[in-house]
């Protein structure tokens, strides 16, 4: 049992950092991801180790098995907690003469505007660039103001210049 115990952990372990490790190098981190390898190596092969020492067991296999999906679930929830990056988020608004605009910049969000032309009419178009950590909040903060606005958001690779981006880094 104790052995089942100690495969469950560092195979949860192993993908947790390889789920992490793999989102780092998406993003572009990869000082960070080549770190964070050395260590998922390490630990791989010693899980791999003590699975392939007990094949006799089948129970081991199933918890190699079983705890790499945890472990796959374990590494986004941690992702999803630091939430690394940056996102555009795009908000359209069918009323032009709003006061969201002034207040996301009252808390200190970056904004530009224009008027764009939709199905109805024109609409008040916001452009907002924020850290991954505050997406939500901003969400529901443009909802509270406006339950109507249209809200999308998505990751940009990579930005250069403006007002904030010395806030940004």
């Amino acid at each position: 049992m104790r052995i089942l115990l100690l495969i469950f952990a560092v195979q949860i372990t192993y993908v947790s950092l390889y789920t992490i490790r793999m989102i780092c190098t998406l993003k572009g981190q990869k000082y960070i991801a080549a770190a964070i390898s050395t260590v998922e190596v390490f630990i791989y092969v010693s899980g791999l180790t003590l699975v392939l020492s007990n094949l006799d067991n089948y129970l081991s296999i199933v918890v190699y098995c079983s705890s790499y999906a945890l472990g796959i679930l374990l590494g986004s929830k941690i992702e999803e907690f630091v939430a690394l990056g940056y996102v555009t988020v795009q908000i359209i608004l069918k009323d032009n003469d709003t006061n969201l605009q002034a207040a996301l910049r009252e808390k200190g969000y970056g904004v530009t505007s224009w008027i764009g032309s939709g199905r109805d009419g024109e609409r008040l178009v916001m452009q907002v660039l924020t850290r991954r950590k505050h997406e939500a909040e901003l969400f529901r903060f443009v909802h509270s103001v406006d339950n109507t606005a249209f809200i999308m958001s998505h990751e940009p690779k990579n930005f250069k210049g403006g007002f904030w981006v010395k806030k940004l880094i």
